[in-house]
């Protein structure tokens, strides 16, 4: 037997399961989804086999793309993400600041912290669409409830029902369920510093703010690219907490995801399948510079 079958077969063997698996069930369901995209299948007759299936191309891409429908699910995607990024990213590092500084109870105040994240979306969702029901005055309830008796009650709004931000509004209860899982990165960021750099910062004169300004906080961008790629992958497949609090889904609050679930449901499998391939499209744009920059770094 060649050395090389010898070296690689046992550990290709191995693994050989996982690559099959990943192969038919990734890969290939990825490529019979970019097919179906490229169709003309947009009834139900067509689904069944009962009426032929043509061939468009890039049809349903343009179609979509210059619909106001699905231009307006990518604005309101653009604004939840922005939104959602930005929460969490500024309410998790604040809370991993504050822990990494000596205070009593740490161990408890992570543990609510992180909480939200244990709860689903659905089942958080399902509350905060009580929290943030849109009647006011002496119908309100929830927030807007809370506004009006502690004498604040020029903050009631619409929340997700406005016709402007009303997606906004969803993403508050994504921030208050994601933040705790950004802060256990920055903490264990900050815990992963050798504590040699801030005893020599220390003797070289550096207060506690040039410490983490010069010292801490450029040490933690690795973290912070991380959490912004994971955070915003998560902003651009959102579905279950948008379902659960504005079912059934309104135009407002529409998402290309719901478009996705939408045209399923009318049997238009060829634009369902459009609009996984331009979501899938627009979380590579993510991704890939990621994992270039990571490849890279590792090789250094």
């Amino acid at each position: 037997m060649p050395k090389n079958i010898r070296r690689w077969g046992p550990p290709l063997l191995l693994v050989s399961p996982s690559l099959i698996l990943l192969a038919v069930f990734v890969y290939g369901l990825l490529a019979i989804n970019a097919k179906t995209s490229g169709t003309d299948n947009h009834t139900a007759a067509q689904t069944t086999g009962r009426a032929p299936v043509q061939w468009v191309w890039f049809d349903n891409f343009v179609d979509l793309l210059g619909s106001e429908s699905f231009q307006h699910s990518l604005k309101n995607l653009v604004i939840y993400t922005v939104v959602f990024l930005a929460g969490t990213m500024f309410f998790g590092f604040l809370w991993a600041f504050l822990l990494d500084r000596p205070v009593r109870f740490e161990g408890w105040f992570r543990s609510i912290y992180l909480f939200p994240m244990a709860v689903s979306f659905v089942a958080s969702g399902v509350v905060w669409r009580w929290l943030l029901n849109s009647n006011q005055g002496e119908a309100a309830s929830g927030l807007n409830r809370l506004f009006q008796n502690i004498g604040l009650g020029f903050l009631q709004n619409n929340w997700w029902n406005n016709p402007d931000w009303g997606i906004a509004a969803i993403a508050i209860p994504a921030i208050w369920q994601m933040s705790g899982y950004v802060m256990a990165l920055f903490l264990a960021g900050f815990r992963g510093i050798p504590e040699e750099l801030r005893e020599a910062a220390r003797v070289d004169g550096a207060n506690e703010w040039q410490l983490y300004r010069h010292v801490l906080f450029p040490q933690l961008s690795p973290v912070a690219l991380s959490a912004v790629i994971i955070v915003g992958h998560m902003s651009l497949k959102a579905f279950d907490l948008i379902m659960s609090i504005s079912k059934p889904a309104n135009y407002q609050t529409k998402v290309p995801a719901i478009d996705m679930y939408q045209f399923k449901l009318s049997f238009d499998y060829a634009n369902a399948a459009a609009v996984g391939v331009i979501l899938l499209v627009i979380v590579a744009i993510l991704i890939v510079p990621y994992l270039v920059h990571i490849n890279r770094a590792e090789k250094h």
